[in-house]
Formats: structure tokens, sequence, C-alpha cells
């Protein structure tokens, strides 16, 4: 990697680190930018998935207020993260990349559609659950098991779902959820990088690149997330998700 390419790495890390922090999707970032100065496909998926890690960390750490109140939650959450990407890993090792390339945009476009009516649908869910689990019970455990399956073998958009899901079970405010989201995805992307450090090729240049740059963005991007308001935040994860979706149909 030259210099000037590993600029370019690191500048697309700073972006994916933004983006991540308020929504999810920066491996739409950095993923295709690790590809096209010469690392091969499978090299840069692995070694983005390990670069964005602490990048997942500061966007955790800057939205350290909003995940007051959730420790019990979040562990229950987590382990479900947890196994979903260890699960997700093997397959992005062993599995056929084709068979993922129709199930993931429509999964992300499932998770645009929940972030849409999420603030009816919750209120219904309310009404139709006083007794149900606070923390969203089996089906949303279920369904962080399957984004962590989904952003242990690829990760973009994994936020958009994550936030889709949160925000259609929880009883709580936008950016409460976003606090979250970036919590689960820290552990999925941290516990997909350990399976990959023992088990795949990884380019540790592309790593270090996308590392630092991510780094700086998770924190600048929680920043500014922290600050939008919900109706503000909610229409950026619909577009970011549009643009997902298009990239991985068309790009």
């Amino acid at each position: 990697m030259t210099p000037w390419e590993a600029v370019a790495v690191t500048a697309a890390g700073i972006g994916a680190g933004a983006i991540n922090a308020v929504v999810g999707s920066g491996s739409l970032i950095t993923f295709p930018a690790l590809v096209a100065v010469g690392v091969d496909p499978l090299v840069a998926n692995v070694s983005n998935s390990i670069g964005l890690v602490p990048g997942s960390f500061t966007a955790a750490y800057g939205y350290r207020a909003e995940l007051k109140g959730q420790r019990e939650r979040l562990i229950r959450l987590g382990m479900a993260s947890l196994l979903g990407s260890l699960i997700g890993g093997v397959l992005l090792l062993f599995l056929d990349p084709s068979v993922f390339n129709v199930v993931v945009p429509v999964l992300i476009a499932l998770a645009l559609v929940l972030v849409v009516v999420q603030p009816k649908l919750n209120g219904w869910l309310k009404a139709k659950r006083e007794h149900a689990h606070p923390d969203g019970g089996l089906g949303l455990w279920l369904g962080v098991l399957g984004a962590g399956i989904y952003g242990g073998y690829f990760g973009a958009a994994q936020g958009v779902l994550l936030i889709g899901l949160l925000g259609s079970f929880l009883a709580d405010d936008l950016q409460r959820v976003n606090a979250a989201k970036n919590v689960l995805s820290l552990i999925v992307n941290a516990a997909a990088s350990v399976l990959f450090v023992f088990v795949a090729e990884v380019d540790w240049w592309a790593v270090l690149g996308v590392a630092v740059g991510a780094t700086i963005g998770g924190f600048v991007g929680a920043k500014v997330g922290r600050k939008i308001p919900a109706p503000v935040l909610r229409g950026i994860i619909v577009v970011v998700g549009l643009v997902a979706i298009f990239k991985l149909v068309y790009g």
C-alpha cells in the first residue's frame, strides 16, 4: 500500500467511523476503498471488520450518557450479538457469498420499514403487551441474534438493522436506542475480529489505516449524533439504508 493509498484508506475509516456512530453502514465506505487499493475482497472484508473495532468503541464511549440504566438489557442482548457474530464469521469463511447477495438487501429494506413506522409500531406494541418483557423478550433476542449473524458475515448496515429492531421492541427514545446499537455493534465486530485473527488471512496495513480513521470518526460521529433530533436521525437512517441497498444491488 502506497502512502497515498494509506491516506485514502484512513480517510475512508474516518467517514465510516462517523457514519457507524450515527447510523451504521460505514463498511460501505471502507470495504470498497480497500478493494480499490488492491486488497483481495475476502481479505478486505476480514481486515475491514477488524479495523472498525476501535471506531465502534469510541462511538459507544461517546454515547455513555445514553447508556445509563441499560446494563442488564445490554448483557442480555449482548449474548445474542456475541453468538450471532461467531456464527456469521464462520459463514463468511465457508459459505458461498452469493447466498447473501439476495438476502442482505431484503433485510436492510425491512429494517428501514421498521425505522419509519417505529413510533406508531412501538405505541401499538406497548398497548398490546403491558405485561411483556421490558427489554423486548425472546422476539428481540432472536432478532439481535440474526443481526449479529449478518454483522459477523459482512456488517454493512447492521446498525440500520439493529436500530429497526431495538426501536420497534423497546419503549425508549431513539438516542438511547442508538447508544445500545453502538454497544451491540462493538460486540459483533470484536467477536468476529477475534475469530478472523486466528483463522483468516488479514492485511494488517489495511487494518491499521481503517482503525486509525475509524477511531477518530467514531468519536466525532458520537459527538454530532447525540445532538440530532429523533425525526432528523430517523431520516438520516432511511437515506443511508437506501444508499446501502442501492450499492449492494447495483454496486
